[in-house]
């Protein structure tokens, strides 16, 4: 990996690149989404302070969790004066994430041991299929796909003159 002197306190996009693991092209993003920053230099050169390293870090910890990038802008947005965050901040956001992820892997866990019922199915559009009616929302109300709704729905509402097959 390679190292960048001390007396560097910026660095060019292709030494934060290098230095992260991250393509120039993923840094650029996270700049428009506003994740990291840099100033310009009078040739319009983007420049990183040094702790752009630790952000853009953080940020791959968070994506690796599963947490979206708006989530991970949001808790980077309330850091004071929009400091680069510490070890006490993974820990205080992390704490705070993890009801979220436990629920995605209680979904997650849920598909995967219905997966092979609801495609031996053939249609997917049984009553109770949990990809296509998940918790059996629709079969609440009445019976039949998702689809079939949603195109019941839409004649009710004018835009109804379409075929019921398309």
């Amino acid at each position: 990996m390679p190292q960048i002197p001390e007396k560097i306190h910026e660095l060019t996009v292709g030494q934060l690149s290098a230095r992260s693991g991250v393509a120039v092209s993923a840094l650029h993003f996270y700049e428009s989404k506003g994740l990291i920053g840099s100033r310009r230099t009078s040739g319009n050169q983007r420049r990183y302070s040094r702790d752009t390293l630790r952000r853009v870090a953080f940020i791959r910890a968070s994506q690796r969790v599963g947490i979206p990038l708006a989530t991970i802008r949001q808790a980077l947005a309330e850091l004071p004066e929009g400091r680069t965050p510490n070890r006490a901040d993974w820990a205080h956001l992390s704490e705070a994430w993890r009801s979220e992820l436990d629920e995605r892997i209680r979904q997650l866990g849920r598909l995967r041991d219905h997966l092979t019922d609801c495609i031996g199915c053939g249609c997917l559009s049984l009553e109770t299929c949990v990809l296509s009616n998940p918790d059996d929302v629709f079969g609440e109300r009445l019976t039949g796909s998702r689809l079939l709704q949603e195109r019941r729905e839409r004649g009710r509402t004018g835009r109804g003159d379409q075929r019921p097959d398309g």
